[in-house]
């Protein structure tokens, strides 16, 4: 099953348990393949280098390793027009678009607006767990 996931699910995952490390551990077990874009991949990566000043005890390069190595990168070309209110959330659409995903995993209450958008779910985080790995 391929899966788009917001930068807060994956963030989430790393820090707590609950549905946001299960489906990192669905990832990691095969269950599911995740696919991102560089500038997705920006993101993780731009989150995780303030987060890791806030947390010092927190390594996230080996999530990160782990990503680049195990996830399919997919260049996603812009969308033709802004969907999202917040103008950062629509990578995450224009990459399931571009893999050919039909879900983006999120807490962000912009991308939820535009669930259905071109046959993309998005779901959150329980729900996802809920319908596909449960």
């Amino acid at each position: 099953m391929k899966v788009v996931l917001d930068t807060n699910v994956l963030v989430s995952g790393v820090f707590f348990s609950g549905p946001p490390f299960q489906i990192l551990q669905a990832w990691r077990d095969g269950k599911i393949q995740l696919f991102i874009s560089p500038e997705i991949l920006d993101e993780y990566r731009r989150v995780g280098e303030i987060l890791a000043e806030e947390h010092p005890a927190i390594d996230l390069e080996p999530m990160f390793e782990y990503g680049i190595h195990n996830a399919v990168v997919f260049s996603a070309l812009p969308l033709p027009e802004r969907v999202c209110d917040g103008p950062d959330d629509d990578k995450f659409l224009a990459c399931a678009l571009a893999s050919g995903s039909n879900i983006v995993v999120s807490g962000d209450r912009h991308l939820f607006k535009v669930s259905g958008y071109q046959t993309i779910k998005v779901l959150k985080p329980r729900d996802f767990l809920d319908k596909y790995l449960g």
